[in-house]
């Protein structure tokens, strides 16, 4: 059996980057495959190899019965959890693994503002965004969800739920947000931002993003930057 997965630019594609955080967090092997945003190449590949998918992430498993194609990164999930149960990708005690499905299918469907205003961009970082009051509104209820995982189920430790879990995964898109326009949070909801952009596996794909030539149109704002608040990382290659 083999996992091939179909992803958008890494700097910009946020879905891609919460598809392929639930392989390289859990361990398990998957061979990306780049589908370029906005470009004809985009349409051709998911036609060729992931039909009927028309968006990224798709995932297409190879095995001795035939291939199977299933995209949406919440499905792609709950495959994974489902095919791999002993990686521990939802918690395991049953009240916090309801409580992180429901966020991560919270964050799955709403949030439309901050997706909007701030579109997932890790080349840049702002000084002087202003957030309009749907944003805050989002962020806010981000937040809240944020704290009640980890006064519940955190046990002191950086993630939602103790361990790493699918929870994480929904939200890392968010904390690049959040360090991309200097979005306002408290000091926990910072600590837990700082938790993922310090992630190895984030780094990893971060790194590869900026290494990346192509520098999509649309995303860049007319505003000061500033250092990005996680690990320096202008020597990727």
């Amino acid at each position: 059996m083999a996992y091939v997965l179909a992803i958008g630019d890494r700097a910009y594609s946020s879905w891609s980057l919460r598809g392929w955080l639930a392989f390289a967090k859990f361990d398990i092997p998957v061979t990306p495959r780049l589908a370029r945003l906005y470009a004809p190449e985009f349409a051709a590949l998911l036609a060729a190899d992931f039909a009927p998918a028309r968006t990224v992430p798709a995932l297409r498993i190879e095995e001795a019965g035939g291939n199977l194609v299933l995209w949406d990164t919440l499905a792609i999930a709950e495959t994974l959890a489902e095919r791999h149960p002993e990686r521990g990708l939802w918690p395991a005690d049953p009240a916090a693994r309801c409580l992180a499905r429901s966020l991560a299918a919270e964050m799955h469907a709403g949030f439309t503002a901050l997706r909007s205003a701030c579109p997932m961009n890790l080349r840049r970082c702002y000084a002087g965004f202003v957030p309009d009051a749907a944003v805050l509104a989002d962020l806010a209820q981000i937040e809240a969800l944020w704290t009640a995982a980890r006064t519940r189920h955190g046990g002191g430790e950086p993630w939602l739920f103790g361990a790493y879990s699918l929870a994480d995964v929904f939200f890392a898109p968010v904390a690049t947000r959040i360090a991309t326009y200097g979005l306002p949070a408290g000091p926990a909801a910072m600590a837990y931002v700082e938790a993922h952009l310090a992630d190895p596996a984030f780094l990893a794909w971060r790194a590869e993003g900026l290494a990346d030539p192509v520098v999509q149109q649309g995303y860049d704002l007319d505003l000061p930057e500033r250092p990005w608040p996680g690990p320096d990382q202008a020597g990727a290659r």
